[in-house]
C-alpha cells in the first residue's frame, strides 16, 4: 500500500524501528502493572541495554515483530485481574498478529502461561471464559489470512502449513538446545540474567507471588518450547528477554549499594574505553594514524579506502558529547548503573553505524561480487542451480542484480545449464569431472581461498552434467 512513498527494503527497516519501540513501551506498561510505575522504567532499559537485543534491533527481523506481540501479550496477561476484558482483548490480539508476523511455534509459549495466569485468579472460571474469547479472536484474525491465501493460493497455504508442522518436530535434539540457550543467556541477557538471579535470591521468600512467580513460569515455559521448537539460535532467544526482564525488574531496586557502585562503574568505563577505541580505530581507517593500526585494517579488507564523511562524524561526536555529559551529571539512583549501561551500548552502536559502517559494508557486502556475475552471466537463460549457498549469498544476489537460483539437488534444479557453487560441493565430487566448464569465480576482498569465493560453471553440451550435492 505505501510502495509509492518508500521501497520494500527501507519499509521493513522502518517496520523494524516501530517494533523496537513498541516492544519497549510495552515491557513498561507490562512491569507497571506487575511492580508499581516506580520501579516500571527499570523494565525497557534492561530490554535495550541486553547485548543480544541490540544485535537483532537495527535488523529486518521477523522476530521482532513476535518480541513486540509477546511483550504486549504480557501486558495483557498482567491485566487480567485488574481490567479482565481489556486484558484479554490485548492477549488475543497479540496472539493472532504474532501469528501472522511469524507463525505458529513462536506463539505457542504464550498458551501455557495464559493458562497459569488464570488458574492462580481468584476468578477463574470467568477469566477462563475470557481467555477462550481471546482465542477466539486471535484465530479470526489469523483466520483471515488463511481463508485469503486459501481462495489466492491454496498450494502456498498447503506449503506453510506444512512447514509449520513440520518445524514442531524438526528439533531432534531439545535438550541440547534448552542447554546452548542457557549457556547463552550470561552473555546474550546481560545485564538482565545476573540481575534476575538476584531478583530471585532477594526475595526468595516471594516466589509464590504473581510478580515473580509468572515471569518464572513464563521464562521455564519459553526456554523449553524455543529449545523444542525452534532451536538454540540467536534471533528466537529474543522471546526470553521479556519474561526475563519482568523477573529482573525488582532485582534493580533491591540491589546493594556497593554492588550497584560496581556495575555502575563497569559500564561507564567499558564503554568510553570501546568508545575511545572506535574513534581510534576510525582514525586509523580515514587519516591512516596510528600507521600499524591503518596497515591492519587495509590488510584485514583489501582495497579499502576511507573516506571522511561531515555527518557521519558530526553524529558521532554528538553521541559521545552526551555520554561525557551523562555520565557527569546524572544523579545517584537505582536506575544509573542500567541506564549509563543502555546508553554506553547505544553509543558503541552509534560509533560503530555512522564510523565504521563503510569498513564493515566493504568487507561483508556481496554488491561488487553480484555486478561481477551478472556481467558474466547472459541475459537469457534458462535457470541457475544453486548449491552450498547461504541464505545471506542468496538474498544479496536476488537483492542487488535479481539473479535467482534453485536448489541444486531439486528435480528442477538437475535441469539447469548454470550451476553456482559457494566452495566446494559438500559431497566431494568435482563439477569439472561431472560435466560442467568454470566460467566465473569471484568473492569478496578478504576471500581469497577456493572454499570461500563462489564459482560459476556452465553445463558442457558435448558431455551433459549433473548437479553436485548440496
Amino acid at each position: 500500500m505505501l510502495s509509492w512513498l518508500l521501497p520494500l527494503h527501507e519499509a521493513t527497516r522502518l517496520a523494524s524501528g516501530v517494533f523496537t519501540l513498541l516492544a519497549l513501551g510495552f515491557i513498561f506498561l507490562a512491569a507497571c502493572e506487575l511492580h508499581g510505575r516506580e520501579q516500571a522504567p527499570a523494565a525497557p532499559l534492561l530490554l535495550a541495554g541486553s547485548i543480544g537485543f541490540l544485535f537483532h534491533a537495527h535488523e529486518a527481523q521477523p522476530m521482532l515483530a513476535t518480541l513486540t506481540a509477546h511483550t504486549a501479550a504480557y501486558w495483557g496477561l498482567t491485566q487480567l485481574d485488574r481490567r479482565p476484558l481489556r486484558g484479554a482483548s490485548w492477549f488475543g490480539s497479540a496472539l493472532g498478529l504474532g501469528f501472522l508476523a511469524n507463525g505458529l511455534a513462536a506463539m505457542l509459549p504464550l498458551l501455557p502461561v495464559a493458562v497459569f495466569v488464570v488458574w492462580r485468579s481468584a476468578h477463574r472460571q470467568r477469566l477462563a471464559m475470557l481467555l477462550l474469547g481471546s482465542l477466539l479472536f486471535a484465530c479470526a484474525l489469523a483466520g483471515g489470512w488463511l481463508a485469503a491465501l486459501f481462495v489466492t493460493s491454496p498450494e502456498y497455504l498447503a506449503a506453510f502449513l506444512q512447514g509449520e508442522l513440520t518445524q514442531l518436530g524438526a528439533n531432534g535434539q531439545p535438550l541440547l538446545a534448552v542447554q546452548r540457550l542457557l549457556l547463552m543467556l550470561p552473555w546474550y541477557a546481560w545485564p538482565a540474567s545476573p540481575l534476575a538471579c538476584w531478583a530471585l535470591w532477594a526475595k526468595r521468600r516471594q516466589w509464590t507471588t504473581t510478580p515473580l512467580a509468572m515471569p518464572m513460569f513464563a521464562f521455564v515455559v519459553s526456554l523449553l518450547m524455543v529449545g523444542i521448537a525452534i532451536g538454540a539460535r540467536s534471533a528466537p532467544a529474543l522471546l526470553l528477554l521479556p519474561p526475563l526482564v519482568l523477573l529482573a525488574v525488582p532485582g534493580v531496586a533491591s540491589l546493594r549499594r556497593g554492588a550497584a557502585n560496581a556495575f555502575d562503574w563497569f559500564g561507564m568505563i567499558t564503554f568510553s574505553l570501546l568508545a575511545l577505541l572506535a574513534w581510534i580505530g576510525w582514525c586509523a581507517m580515514v587519516f591512516g594514524w596510528p600507521e600499524r593500526l591503518a596497515r591492519q585494517a587495509v590488510r584485514l579488507e583489501p582495497g579499502f579506502v576511507g573516506h571522511f564523511s561531515i555527518l557521519g562524524a558530526s553524529l558521532a561526536l554528538l553521541g559521545t558529547l552526551v555520554w561525557c555529559w551523562l555520565i557527569v551529571t546524572s544523579p545517584r539512583s537505582p536506575m544509573r548503573g542500567i541506564m549509563h549501561w543502555m546508553a554506553g551500548l547505544t553509543l558503541f552502536w552509534l560509533l560503530i553505524v555512522t564510523l565504521w559502517i563503510p569498513w564493515i559494508d566493504y568487507g561483508k557486502t556481496y554488491r561488487q561480487v553480484s555486478a561481477s556475475l551478472a556481467k558474466a552471466l547472459p541475459e537469457k537463460r534458462h535457470c541457475i542451480a544453486g548449491a552450498n549457498l547461504a541464505d545471506s549469498i542468496i538474498a544479496s544476489l536476488d537483492y542487488f542484480d535479481g539473479i535467482r537460483t534453485i536448489l541444486a539437488t531439486s528435480t528442477a534444479g538437475k535441469k539447469c545449464d548454470w550451476l553456482l557453487i559457494h566452495g566446494s560441493p559438500r559431497d566431494g565430487s568435482s563439477p569439472a569431472a561431472s560435466g560442467w566448464r568454470k566460467v566465473w569465480d569471484g568473492g569478496r576482498p578478504a576471500e581469497r581461498r577456493d572454499a570461500d569465493r563462489l564459482h560459476l560453471y556452465q553445463r558442457d553440451a558435448r558431455r551433459g552434467g549433473s548437479s553436485p550435492g548440496r
